[in-house]
């Protein structure tokens, strides 16, 4: 963290971040948190939290004309896909050629952020952990992003968790279908598991408790485990026990590999329709 933290606070020139909900604000917490000056930063949301309207209290500009901020040295693009191009339009007097412009928006292609807002684009999928910074990010850069501006674009991501960075951008569909959209998976886990337990007999508050537990703390092992996630799955079943007569179901033909094979495809294939 400490590395993150000297980068944001070396980051110098105007950072406008366009888009503060959910993710858009989580990121905008991180930053600050983790030492990036308030005064640097403008934020362009229509319909303000009031968590980031008592941000301007720390500085930031909340909703400035173009006029008065002039060109940013960073545009961080954080509005939903489908309003893109009505805000793109406003956003792009923001810009300049040198302008590094960071995209979160799933199904975004880089050629369309630059035909729409121009500069020079990063494409980012991070996902809703990323509101605890526990996110994990994946991004691709255009070839005239530099290699100060991709410093740049890591600092401001990973102020949300971790990133991993791709050179083929065909791969960022695929990325939104596992990460992106992934903690809404295991969220019905946790859900179908809970229902499960009721239907087993368990009083419902009980059974919701340990489902949200048993998922929350085995992601936590998980994270801190050295171990495959397979190795960590066998040493939980014992041969002939009551954890392998449940996987015997989960496993089978019919089961959770080529379930999750089909919504991860349904889910890259979406991804795809967005970006036409």
């Amino acid at each position: 963290m400490s590395s993150t933290t000297n980068a944001l606070k070396n980051v110098h020139g105007t950072i406008a971040l366009a888009g503060a909900g959910k993710m858009g604000g989580a990121m905008l917490t991180g930053w600050l948190a983790q030492g990036l000056d308030p005064r640097r930063v403008v934020v362009i949301e229509p319909h303000p939290s009031q968590e980031i309207n008592a941000l301007a209290a720390q500085g930031i500009r909340l909703n400035p004309t173009a006029k008065d901020v002039g060109e940013v040295d960073t545009l961080v693009v954080a509005v939903k896909p489908q309003s893109f191009r009505e805000a793109g339009a406003a956003l792009k007097s923001f810009t300049g050629s040198s302008t590094l412009v960071v995209s979160i928006m799933a199904g975004t292609p880089i050629a369309v952020l630059e035909a729409v807002v121009g500069g020079s684009v990063v494409r980012a999928m991070p996902n809703t952990p990323a509101a605890i910074g526990r996110g994990i990010t994946v991004a691709v850069a255009a070839r005239k992003v530099s290699a100060a501006q991709r410093a740049i674009a890591d600092a401001l991501l990973r102020a949300a968790g971790s990133v991993e960075w791709v050179e083929k951008e065909s791969l960022m569909d695929a990325v939104t279908a596992v990460s992106g959209s992934g903690p809404a998976y295991v969220f019905l886990l946790a859900e179908e598991l809970a229902r499960a337990g009721v239907a087993a007999g368990l009083p419902e508050e009980l059974a919701t408790k340990l489902a949200r537990e048993t998922v929350a703390g085995s992601g936590e092992l998980l994270h801190r485990s050295d171990l495959s996630s397979a190795t960590l799955r066998q040493n939980v079943t014992s041969p002939g026990g009551t954890t392998a007569a449940a996987l015997e179901v989960l496993m089978g033909s019919d089961g959770m590999q080529k379930l999750m094979t089909r919504a991860v495809a349904a889910a890259t294939q979406r991804s795809k329709d967005l970006a036409k």
